[in-house]
């Protein structure tokens, strides 16, 4: 694995996925999830939490699955988006009484789609890399 190839493919996949949450828990579902105080070092601690997760799909992607294409990249992401999404929101509905089912299940559903075009994204920058 060479490490431009990870850490490039994790910042781009990173960024989309920070502009996807934005997109989907900032504006699409507004209304159904409580919105975090708006300051400096919270957007920073989601960005870094964005990236985060990007950098362990692009591990993934090219160390044990060389992964190289846009398409292979976003089912991956949907394999995992589903796996991670499910395994958070089943510990979050049990830990947290403010969180509903209904929370939790488009909560799920977003980060499929966030891990699946994020996943195509670290996919084809990884692909490019190569």
């Amino acid at each position: 694995m060479k490490a431009k190839q990870f850490l490039l493919a994790g910042l781009a996949g990173g960024i989309v996925n920070w502009l996807l949450g934005w997109l989907i828990y900032g504006i699409a579902l507004k209304d159904v999830f409580p919105q975090p105080v708006e300051s400096t070092s919270t957007m920073i601690y989601i960005f870094l939490g964005c990236l985060t997760y990007a950098l362990f799909l692009s591990y993934v992607y090219n160390k044990w699955a060389q992964i190289t294409t846009f398409m292979t990249g976003a089912k991956a992401g949907i394999v995992l988006g589903l796996l991670i999404g499910v395994y958070y929101n089943f510990f979050n509905l049990a830990m947290n009484s403010d969180v509903t089912t209904t929370m939790a299940i488009y909560d799920v559903i977003s980060n499929i789609v966030m891990t699946a075009i994020s996943g195509g994204i670290i996919g084809l920058v990884s692909g490019k890399l190569a």
